[in-house]
């Protein structure tokens, strides 16, 4: 299990090396291949930017701490807290999609999608196969063995984008993702 200081870094850091790790949530899992990271200083798009109620979230949290919202009123989405030991300064790392491994039925019938690719694909499809919520929002990441991530058991060769979905900080090139691996949300270079 990855514990708590692995999210005690920068979030570009973190966003970096969660791809190829596993992310667990009760019967399901799946390989990390798509994060995005956020900062809250200098990065409009953060909701630390932005948010009174993220700030205040990030404030009486720790590292590792799951960050579920609801995006335009449809999808969950998942992220966690990053917190740099050093600095003291917090980010957030998007979880954009993942390579389903475990309880792929039941990953198909929270989405009623048959193919694969449609399971995780993207961020509010994953947090949606994975049957993150509302109720998993301050959850730790880092204390459960029913939600929590293990760490990559090979290496990948890893693209940075810019970041999808978002109309500030749109040059920041602070997506992260797998090279030509095809369950990604969108593909290297069309963001």
């Amino acid at each position: 299990m990855i514990d708590r200081a692995f999210f005690e870094r920068d979030a570009l850091i973190c966003a970096r090396e969660l791809i190829g790790c596993k992310l667990i949530h009760g019967e399901t899992s799946g390989i990390v291949i798509e994060t995005e990271a956020y900062h809250e200083y200098g990065d409009e798009a953060c909701h630390l930017f932005t948010r009174p109620t993220a700030r205040e979230f990030a404030a009486k949290h720790p590292a590792g701490t799951a960050y579920v919202y609801l995006n335009y009123g449809m999808h969950w989405l998942t992220n966690v807290l990053c917190i740099d030991a050093a600095t003291g300064d917090k980010g957030f790392v998007l979880l954009r999609a993942l390579e389903p491994v475990d309880g792929i039925s039941l990953m198909k019938c929270r989405r009623e999608k048959e193919k694969k690719r449609d399971l995780c694909s993207g961020p509010g499809k994953l947090s949606a196969a994975l049957g993150i919520g509302p109720n998993r929002h301050e959850s730790s990441l880092t204390e459960s063995r029913e939600f929590h991530f293990e760490p990559a058991s090979s290496t990948h060769s890893i693209l940075e984008d810019r970041r999808v979905g978002i109309s500030k900080a749109v040059d920041l090139r602070w997506r992260y993702l797998i090279k030509d691996h095809p369950d990604v949300s969108i593909r290297f270079g069309k963001a």
